[in-house]
């Protein structure tokens, strides 16, 4: 059965339950369907949802040219992992807590979302390669070295009421795999100065120059 006892709760207080009944009855599959399958492989990007052992989330985001999210079959997908800042927050979120969501959203054209709830875990890329013949190679020049792979325990429908309708820009012009800290995005929120400000008002033994401060 779909949902979870807070959902039950809050939909009985609220008197939901039976608009909630008809939504898990018709639209929650435990698995991808055909339509599903093809949506998930013109998309070029998703938001991703995980936990710690503490129940401490992080969103995350990725993205990559269609087919970037592999259908391995009906359930279970897997998406790569590339080098990035090197502090691995949803890894390690996965590492201790394998339950994950991934909401997909195509902006341009249906206007319409697909969630895939499943649990994850985390594979080498010889390793998932030697099962799976058609994993991608790369990706614009990039490996991956490790993958997700996420087995679907709920898939359904993210409804278009408040999905805006956006338009590509000309051209790409993100900098795929590039270290470059002006093309990455620098200290665009300015958090670096308020790093070395708040270290600057530590004292050498440990302690917080208050006058400083």
């Amino acid at each position: 059965m779909s949902g979870s006892s807070g959902e039950y709760e809050l939909q009985e207080r609220n008197g939901t339950r039976e608009r909630a009944d008809q939504f898990y009855r018709t639209q929650v599959l435990d698995h991808l369907n055909a339509r599903m399958i093809a949506f998930v492989g013109r998309m070029d990007m998703a938001f991703i949802a995980t936990a710690n052992d503490q129940g401490e989330c992080d969103a995350s985001f990725r993205a990559g040219d269609p087919g970037f999210l592999h259908v391995i079959d009906e359930h279970a997908i897997a998406y790569p992992e590339y080098r990035g800042n090197g502090v691995m927050a949803s890894l390690g979120n996965i590492h201790t807590n394998p339950h994950v969501g991934i909401l997909l959203i195509d902006f341009t054209q249906d206007r319409i979302g697909l969630h895939i709830n499943g649990r994850a875990h985390i594979t080498d890329d010889a390793v998932l390669r030697s099962s799976v013949s058609e994993l991608p190679l790369d990706h614009r020049g990039r490996g991956a070295r490790l993958w997700v792979v996420v087995q679907v325990v709920e898939a359904y429908i993210h409804c278009r009421k408040h999905i805006p309708h956006l338009t590509p820009g000309r051209g790409d012009d993100r900098h795929w795999g590039t270290d470059n800290p002006r093309a990455k995005g620098g200290d665009y929120f300015h958090t670096k100065a308020e790093s070395e400000v708040t270290l600057s008002s530590i004292s050498p033994g440990g302690e917080r120059d208050i006058a400083k401060a």
